[in-house]
């Protein structure tokens, strides 16, 4: 491996692009727009919502033979973050004898294109789905298009050109055998650079001459290293939030940490009662690894932003942003979940319970991160409920989420959990709530008990989303369907 100082390389259809002298804070999206002249991706939103600026981003599969990409937003993504990986653009598709690929054609065919500006992002959501997936079904590809915002064909058309593009599955597989050795040649050390004195030095991708840097490690010794010696440094996972505040609020952190690269932190480990989720796992591995034990949970995270979003965002970083709407936490205060805290070479367990201690604000030291989330596995005669309630269906923001746990004993409920979003500065669990559910039967759970225990353990607050009004009826009739299917049961 040969290594450029101060540049970010990627590969780009066949060749290797080294970029220099650009801002730690640059996006793919303006890269690929104002320097490489690729103007068929789009910016639309500039916040990961309408994917009209959707790309494939590639890294070497476990064997090394071939590329796994994911459908990324590249408008929220940062450049540095692509270095070792590889890029796909809509201009990517065209091939050497200058025809379409199957989805270009047949959304042509099928009229699924009007005024063009989204299909790109369109088409790029398509061809990633079909890379894994030759011939999905109608629900897969609606899903795979619920980030992508149509305001002129409608997605009838769309759709159709999906399903009849997969009719010609064996043209489906973009061809990147000429990217596999470049990438190889780029790929990032795998070990950490040591000083004489056996020193950690985190080599930067991107450093200027203030001293700010965008470094990537690959270890978490390293990552824990250089917290310690930088502790206001910003890590960055999916950029979800990271690229919202670089676009909207022109945010310009001195230090950041990209942890995609980070071996152990992109591992799940299981025992016969929990799973350890590394803090850089993406939601769409987490969706797939609860689907049987947890359906309900694997639909809110299914509703959790789009699948670009959930293609590089994670538990840990949702965790740690801690938004008072965020919604996974609601699920995983519910089930139990444990955090593995790391400082340095030390680490502790916190219960998700007892993490935050007011609105974006939490337990973590300086230097501190999160290193994993431990999610239990469900027990013999557990319920777990969950539902997330939002004006949109598709990617939207809660107004409420709401999950439960528990255990019928004798007909009773028995070790209930229930949690919600939305209606406190932070996602929290309702022990009053919880303490008038224990031990009774769910035919004599009273929706008046519930609305008092709601009054006595939230403040009443307006908001953006939703009045407190119907927050807390909400919040109250959630927690009566999720027991109203045990009274036959019982």
């Amino acid at each position: 491996m040969t290594q450029v100082t101060n540049t970010v390389r990627f590969v780009l259809d066949g060749r290797i692009v080294e970029a220099q002298g650009e801002r730690r804070t640059t996006t793919v999206l303006d890269y690929l727009r104002e320097q490489l002249h690729r103007t068929g991706t789009k910016e639309g939103c500039a916040e990961g919502d309408c994917g009209a600026c959707v790309v494939m981003v590639g890294e070497l599969n476990a064997a090394g033979t071939g590329v796994d990409y994911v459908a990324t937003n590249s408008c929220i993504q940062l450049l540095p973050s692509l270095d070792g990986k590889s890029v796909k653009t809509i201009e990517s598709l065209k091939k050497a004898d200058g025809s379409l690929h199957p989805v270009q054609e047949e959304m042509v065919k099928c009229h699924g294109s009007q005024c063009g500006f989204c299909t790109p992002g369109i088409v790029m959501s398509l061809v990633n789905l079909v890379q894994v997936l030759p011939v999905p079904s109608r629900q897969q590809i609606t899903d795979s298009l619920s980030g992508n915002l149509c305001r002129c064909t409608g997605y009838k058309p769309i759709i159709e050109s999906a399903t009849k593009a997969c009719a010609k599955p064996e043209a489906l597989k973009i061809d990147d055998s000429a990217d596999v050795p470049l990438l190889k040649e780029i790929q990032r050390a795998k070990t950490p650079t040591l000083s004489l004195d056996g020193e950690i030095i985190v080599q930067p991708v991107v450093r200027t001459r203030k001293g700010n840097e965008f470094v990537s490690p690959a270890t978490i010794a390293e990552v824990a290293d250089y917290l310690v010696k930088h502790p206001t440094t910003t890590l960055l996972a999916g950029s979800t939030e990271i690229g919202l505040q670089v676009n909207k609020q022109f945010s310009r952190p001195d230090h950041i940490m990209y942890l995609g690269n980070v071996a152990e932190l992109r591992q799940i480990q299981e025992t016969d009662k929990a799973w350890r989720i590394g803090a850089a796992v993406s939601l769409t591995q987490v969706e797939a690894l609860v689907a049987q034990a947890y359906p309900d949970f694997t639909e809110v995270l299914r509703r959790f932003g789009s699948p670009p979003i959930r293609s590089t965002a994670t538990l840990a970083g949702n965790i740690a942003n801690g938004s008072p709407i965020g919604d996974s936490m609601p699920c995983l205060l519910a089930l139990g979940a444990n955090l593995v805290l790391r400082r340095g070479e030390k680490t502790r367990n916190v219960l998700l319970d007892n993490f935050y201690t007011g609105m974006k604000k939490n337990v973590l030291e300086a230097g501190e991160f999160i290193e994993a989330v431990e999610l239990p596995k469900p027990v013999a005669g557990q319920v777990f409920r969950a539902h997330k309630v939002s004006k949109r269906f598709e990617q939207d923001i809660s107004a409420t989420c709401a999950a439960i746990s528990y255990t019928l004993k004798g007909g009773k409920l028995s070790g209930v959990k229930l949690a919600y979003n939305g209606l406190s500065p932070f996602p929290a669990r309702a022990p009053k709530l919880e303490a008038m559910l224990e031990g009774k039967s769910p035919a004599d759970v009273k929706a008046a008990d519930l609305d008092a225990a709601i009054a006595a353990s939230f403040t009443a607050r307006d908001g953006l989303r939703a009045t407190w009004a119907y927050r807390a009826l909400v919040a109250r009739n959630l927690a009566l369907e999720f027991i109203e299917e045990q009274k036959e049961v019982a």
